[in-house]
C-alpha cells in the first residue's frame, strides 16, 4: 500500500474532467505509484480532444456523448496510431461514422470474453485512501462538485463493479479476485465475501456468470487448515496466492514464500490435485507476481527474491497435473517505469520478467505454465503500445496462444471495453514480428484473440458449451439489451471513469 505521503501527491482517477475513452496517463490501485503523465500521453491527450471534438460537433452532440459510443473508442484509437505509429486496427472512416462503428461494435458484441481477474472493495473495508484523496480535491476546489460533500468509495464496491462489468463491456463471465494481509481488516474482500458475491450474481442470473477466488497465504499459523474449510465451505473456483505475502501492506509481510518450497507448498499441492479429479478448475493455482518497479524494489529489497519467475518452472515440472497461472505476467515495470521496460527491451530484447515466464516451457520443457494479463495489458497499451506489442509477442511465441488468458485487474481502470477494444485492434508491427520472429495476433475474433478472450479460460476452467449457450438468455443478457437501448436513445451508457489514483494535474 502506498504511504500517506505518496497518497497526498495524488488526486482521484474519476475525478479528471476530461474523460477520454482510452486513460491518458496512469492509474493505480493502492499498489503502486502511478506515474506523472509522459510527453507521449500529453500528445495523445491533445489528438484525442482535438479529433472528439471536430466529430462530435459534425454529429451534434457533447464531445462526452460522443466518446461514449463506438464511434468516439474508435476516434480514440485513431489518436493512438497518430501517436504512437500504426499498431491499432481502425480508420478514421470508423471514428466518422457512427454507421460503420456501431456495425462493427454489434458484429463483435456476442464475442465470448472471460474476464478471470476483476476486483471490487469490501463495504466495511480499510483501504479509505481513495476517500481522503477525494476530499482533498474538494477542498483545493479541482472540482467544485466534490467541495464540502461527504465523499465514499462506493465506485468501487460491488453495484457499480456489476454495472462496470457486466453492462458497460462485452464481458460475458467474470472472476471475482481479492488480496490478502497480515491484518484481517485489509483483505480487500474475505473469501466468505467472494463467494457470497459470486452465489448472488450467479443465482440473479440464472447462470454461471461469476467465479471466485480464494485466498491462501502460506505460512500464516493455521493457513492450511483454513484452505481445507474454504474447500469445503465455500467450493472456491480456484485459489489465489501472493508470493510476496501481504501485498496490500508491504511492511507487514511476513510471510513471503516461494512456488517451489517442497516442504511448505507441496503439501498443498498434492490436495490441489486430489480435489481437481472431482473439481476441475482448482488445478489451477493463479499467483501475483511482478509490479515490482525499482521505486518498490527500494523500499522492500528484501522481497524482490519472491516477486519474480525464478521459482514457477520447478513447480510446474514437479506438478504437471496442475497449472499455473501467473497474474500480469510477472511485468515488473508498473507505474512509472514503463520506460525502463521499452528501453531494455529496445537494448537486449528482454523485459523484466516477462521474458523468463514466456521462456519457461522452452527451457523446462513444461505445459501448464500460464500469461494472465491483468495491469499488462492496460498498463502498456496506455503508455507505450510498442511494448504492449512486444510482450504479447513474446508471451505467445513462448507460452503459446492457448497459454495466455484475459484479465483486466478492473475496475481499478474503470469499465473494461477500452482494454478488449484495446486487444482486438492491436497488432505486433510487422518489422518486430521479423526481427523476433513474432507471430501476427491477427483479427479481433481470429483465433489468436478468441482463444486469449475466453477459449483458454473456458478450457482451464471448464465452462461447458452448454453453459456458455446458456448465457444468451439469461437475466443479465437481458439486463444489458435494455440497458443498451437506454443508452441509444436517451444517451446514457459507458462513463469513461477510472477509478483509483493517478499523478494531480500540474498548477
Amino acid at each position: 500500500m502506498m504511504s500517506p505521503d505518496e497518497i497526498a501527491r495524488l488526486v482521484p482517477a474519476e475525478t479528471a474532467k476530461f474523460r477520454s475513452p482510452i486513460p491518458t496517463q496512469s492509474v493505480s490501485s493502492d499498489e503502486f505509484m502511478p506515474g506523472p503523465q509522459t510527453p507521449k500521453q500529453r500528445e495523445f491527450e491533445a489528438r484525442v480532444k482535438a479529433i472528439g471534438s471536430e466529430l462530435a460537433k459534425k454529429q451534434g452532440m457533447s464531445r462526452r456523448r460522443f466518446f461514449q459510443g463506438a464511434a468516439g473508442m474508435a476516434a480514440a484509437y485513431v489518436a493512438m496510431n497518430e501517436t504512437y505509429g500504426p499498431l491499432y486496427m481502425v480508420s478514421r472512416a470508423e471514428a466518422q461514422t457512427p454507421e460503420m462503428a456501431n456495425a462493427r461494435a454489434n458484429a463483435l458484441k456476442g464475442q465470448f470474453i472471460m474476464d478471470m481477474h476483476t476486483h471490487f472493495l469490501r463495504d466495511d473495508t480499510r483501504i479509505m485512501g481513495f476517500v481522503a484523496s477525494r476530499e482533498a480535491v474538494g477542498k483545493a476546489g479541482w472540482n467544485p462538485a466534490l467541495a464540502g460533500k461527504p465523499q465514499t468509495i462506493e465506485d468501487l464496491k460491488f453495484a457499480n463493479y456489476f454495472k462496470e462489468i457486466y453492462l458497460d463491456s462485452d464481458t460475458k463471465v467474470a472472476l471475482i479476485s481479492g488480496s490478502g494481509s497480515e491484518d484481517p481488516r485489509d483483505w480487500m474482500l474475505t473469501n466468505e465475501m467472494k463467494a457470497d458475491a459470486r452465489a448472488d450474481v450467479n443465482k440473479k442470473a440464472g447462470t454461471k456468470r461469476m467465479f471466485s477466488h480464494a485466498i491462501f497465504m502460506p505460512g500464516m499459523p493455521g493457513w492450511m487448515d483454513k484452505v481445507d474449510k474454504d474447500y469445503e465451505t465455500l467450493k472456491p473456483d480456484s485459489f489465489k496466492g501472493y508470493t510476496v505475502g501481504d501485498n496490500t501492506n508491504k511492511h507487514l509481510a511476513k510471510h513471503p514464500w516461494h512456488l517451489d518450497d517442497e516442504k511448505l507448498m507441496y503439501p498443498f499441492y498434492e490436495k490441489l490435485v486430489k480435489w481437481s479429479k472431482t473439481t476441475p478448475s482448482l488445478a489451477n493455482v493463479c499467483v501475483h507476481k511482478g509490479l515490482f518497479p525499482p521505486s518498490i524494489t527500494q523500499r522492500f529489497a528484501e522481497l524482490l527474491k519472491y516477486a519474480d519467475v525464478s521459482d514457477v518452472a520447478k513447480a510446474a515440472k514437479d506438478f504437471p497435473q496442475l497449472n499455473f497461472i501467473v497474474y500480469h505476467s510477472a511485468w515488473r515495470y508498473s507505474g512509472n517505469a514503463h520506460m525502463a521496460g521499452w528501453e531494455q527491451f529496445e537494448k537486449t530484447g528482454r523485459i523484466d520478467w516477462v521474458t523468463d515466464l514466456a521462456e519457461i516451457p522452452a527451457k523446462y520443457g513444461v505445459k501448464n505454465v500460464y500469461g494472465d494479463l491483468g495491469q499488462i495489458f492496460a498498463q502498456s497499451t496506455m503508455a507505450e503500445p510498442r511494448l504492449c506489442a512486444a510482450m504479447m509477442g513474446q508471451l505467445v511465441k513462448g507460452l503459446g496462444a492457448d497459454h495466455v488468458v484475459w484479465g483486466t485487474d478492473a475496475v481499478w481502470t474503470g469499465a473494461p471495453q477500452w482494454q478488449i477494444e484495446g486487444l482486438r485492434r492491436l497488432e505486433i508491427p510487422e518489422e518486430m514480428q521479423k526481427k523476433y520472429g513474432f507471430a501476427p495476433l491477427g483479427a479481433a475474433d481470429g483465433p489468436v484473440k478468441s482463444a486469449i478472450f475466453g477459449g483458454n479460460s473456458a478450457r482451464i476452467y471448464n465452462f461447458t458449451p452448454q453453459q456458455r449457450a446458456a448465457l444468451d438468455g439469461d437475466k443479465v443478457a437481458i439486463a444489458k439489451a435494455h440497458y443498451d437501448q437506454h443508452a441509444l436513445l436517451d444517451g446514457g451508457g459507458r462513463t469513461n471513469l477510472r477509478y483509483g489514483y493517478m499523478r494531480a494535474p500540474a498548477a
